[in-house]
């Protein structure tokens, strides 16, 4: 919050000095008030009172210490929401009443790092109070093994808030697209005469059109696929479940579910640490999904590979796609022949840095440089992209690299 304004301008008229009637400098003062902290001494001269004092209270409780500039009226840096759930439970009411959705999310992910409430999240009261966002379940799922009954229903309605609200936006699109690679990946050029694409062959052809004649010789032929009702590809996602993967967990839980549901593809769920975990038979609830996982722990890509490589049995038709940040705890070289095999058996090989809104994290570059050697690009990718991804893999088409 280094830009006064950047405060949230929704004061209560009779409380907020001249936020209504008074001028644009006494505006921005007050704005460098709520940024700045302290009391009227601290140089501004400008006193908060009403819901102005309310939202600063909130921000002092997470941003009062550590360096961030804020103080208590004594003059001494302190921060801290108190170690009740009830006391948490009413500063997240608060910060929601004064401030939009997208800073809650903010600040809320702020006082699990600054304050250390992963415990409090666990009571059914503090999680009744939270902002469901797909970091806030990256936190849940790691406390899922600790996770006392009392609160496992609660959280498990804030996941599956958060995976409904997902799918709402990103399954319609991921369907419409991928059905369309399927479409196009199926098309034969040697059609029978009722299988012909006459849409498609005329624009094919129209190089060849004869205006003596008023006609198109059509030297190529396009048709339609014969096996529109069967399985036509089969996908494997393979996620990496250490720690700095939550979100990317959290994204592909969701598409895996959404895949699933497509009945012209065969799509197959494992997550893995230093063991490997085949979630498939639970692709029908991605919820269920997301609690079979176990974030943290270590890394082994080749056993998880493996894993995946023996499940293959038509690699013609097979999309792998390894989501990972490539830092192999198991062994590398073998992890490479693992995917320079599945590419020469005609296996489409996607390997994501990341799935998710965040951009690339900390990764193995040497195992990316590798993976691209192979011509396995390693890259992260948006939610909003992947279907072009998996598009491209489907119709083996090069892949929609985003620029870095």
């Amino acid at each position: 919050m280094s830009d006064p304004t950047t405060a949230q301008d929704t004061p209560d008229t009779a409380d907020a000095p001249d936020a209504v009637g008074g001028s644009a400098a006494d505006e921005r003062l007050r704005r460098w008030r709520l940024v700045l902290g302290g009391d009227e001494a601290d140089g501004t001269g400008c006193p908060l009172t009403g819901r102005d004092a309310a939202m600063d209270r909130a921000l002092a409780a997470l941003y009062g210490g550590g360096g961030s500039g804020r103080s208590t009226p004594s003059g001494r840096r302190s921060a801290g929401l108190g170690a009740s759930a009830p006391g948490v439970a009413r500063w997240l009411g608060d910060i929601r009443t004064y401030f939009p959705s997208s800073v809650v999310q903010v600040m809320q992910r702020d006082a699990i790092d600054r304050l250390g409430l992963s415990a409090l999240l666990l009571e059914p009261e503090t999680l009744e109070a939270v902002e469901p966002d797909v970091h806030l379940v990256g936190t849940l799922l790691s406390l899922n093994k600790a996770m006392p009954e009392t609160s496992r229903e609660t959280a498990h309605a804030v996941v599956r808030k958060v995976v409904e609200d997902l799918e709402r936006r990103l399954a319609a699109r991921t369907r419409s697209t991928l059905t369309g690679a399927l479409d196009r990946s199926t098309r034969t050029y040697r059609p029978r005469h009722r299988d012909i694409d006459w849409d498609r062959t005329i624009r094919a052809n129209l190089k060849n059109y004869l205006p003596e004649h008023r006609t198109v010789v059509p030297e190529r032929l396009v048709g339609h696929g014969r096996a529109s009702r069967g399985v036509r590809k089969d996908v494997v996602l393979c996620i990496d479940q250490s720690g700095s993967m939550a979100a990317s967990v959290v994204y592909a839980s969701v598409f895996g579910a959404v895949l699933a549901s497509m009945r012209s593809i065969s799509t197959r769920l494992v997550v893995f640490d230093t063991s490997v975990v085949d979630l498939t038979d639970q692709l029908d609830d991605p919820v269920d999904v997301l609690f079979g996982t176990q974030l943290g722990g270590g890394t082994d890509i080749n056993r998880a590979l493996a894993y995946c490589q023996s499940r293959i049995t038509r690699p013609a038709e097979t999309v792998v796609v390894l989501i990972s940040d490539l830092y192999e705890g198991g062994i590398r070289d073998e992890m490479l022949k693992r995917v320079a095999a599945m590419k020469s058996a005609g296996v489409q090989f996607v390997a994501l840095l990341a799935l998710s809104d965040e951009g690339a994290p900390a990764y193995d570059r040497e195992h990316a440089a590798a993976l691209a050697a192979l011509g396995a690009p390693a890259f992260a990718c948006t939610p909003d992209h992947f279907p072009e991804v998996m598009a491209a893999a489907i119709e083996k088409r090069p892949l929609p690299v985003p620029e870095s």
